[in-house]
């Protein structure tokens, strides 16, 4: 019911917004990171060019990716490897760059939409351990954890079990087996992790929790993850109408890497700073904004 009521609302937001010319809409899905992006986005539109923004957050990837397709949105930021694997469909490993090429291509030729410059961050599914862990065993890479394994304990999400981009893949790439897998959601991984009730958690590149709880982030050292590289993706008519934001959005090129993504989720989420707050405070500080 929640999901209905708020695709109504969608759709009278959307109604509304469709004979202002120069209202540019922007999207963003409903985590943290996006959020933040999202505002990056709208902010330096905002402040750079001389047209009208519209901010609509939270929306699920299939929703976001049908708005974008219907012209319902102009842009948002996604992540390579959702289109790859998630809209076109493709299982097969390939390098990042290869990744970007495919979709690039596709986008357009399918969709009429145009992928961007890359921002800089990777958020990419990962294993993440405690410090002591680490110590204790020698561990800096999935390799490395491979090898002992089978005396620890996971705690992952119940998709991530069953997904090829997820232990599927690792256990195909590495031959990882460990003792016992426990089903855990949201933060109640990394709770359980931090009370050594497990040693091993799945989690995203650019989680801010990871910092909260002073985690490892183990280098997949064969690449059994996909990438999953933070683009801009515009409507390609509305950057024809208004070439300048391609301009804008590219300006967030190689501003933030998986580090920096991380800090800013982390003030989000932990530290309790508002999305957008945190967003200009990052774009004044990379000389963006005045």
């Amino acid at each position: 019911m929640r999901k209905i009521f708020a695709a109504i609302l969608l759709a009278v937001f959307f109604i509304g917004c469709s004979n202002k010319e120069n209202v540019i809409i922007i999207g963003s899905k409903d985590f943290t990171e996006q959020l933040i992006i999202g505002n990056m986005l709208q902010i330096l539109i905002d402040e750079t060019t001389s047209l009208t923004t519209k901010f609509v957050p939270s929306l699920s990837s299939n929703l976001i990716f049908a708005a974008i397709k219907t012209g319902d949105v102009h842009l948002y930021v996604e992540y390579s490897g959702t289109i790859f694997i998630n809209y076109f469909g493709y299982t097969e490993k390939k390098s990042a760059d290869e990744v970007l090429a495919v979709t690039r291509t596709e986008m357009q030729d399918r969709h009429d939409i145009l992928v961007l410059d890359e921002i800089g961050f990777n958020n990419s599914n990962t294993l993440s351990i405690r410090q002591d862990t680490a110590e204790s065993f020698g561990i800096k890479t999935i390799s490395d954890l491979a090898k002992v394994s089978p005396n620890l304990t996971l705690g992952s999400t119940g998709e991530f079990t069953l997904r090829h981009d997820g232990l599927l893949g690792l256990q195909a790439v590495y031959g990882i087996r460990f003792k016992d897998s426990v089903a855990l959601s949201g933060n109640l991984r990394h709770i359980a992790l931090a009370n050594d009730n497990v040693q091993v958690i799945d989690a995203y590149s650019t989680d801010g929790l990871l910092l909260r709880y002073n985690l490892v982030v183990l280098e997949d050292d064969l690449g059994a993850f996909p990438f999953y590289h933070a683009v801009p993706i515009i409507r390609r008519d509305v950057a024809e109408k208004h070439p300048e934001l391609v301009q804008t959005l590219n300006l967030l090129a190689g501003t933030l890497n998986d580090d920096s993504m991380r800090q800013l989720n982390y003030r989000v989420d932990v530290e309790q700073e508002d999305p957008r707050d945190v967003a200009r405070s990052f774009l004044f500080e990379a000389g963006l904004i005045r």
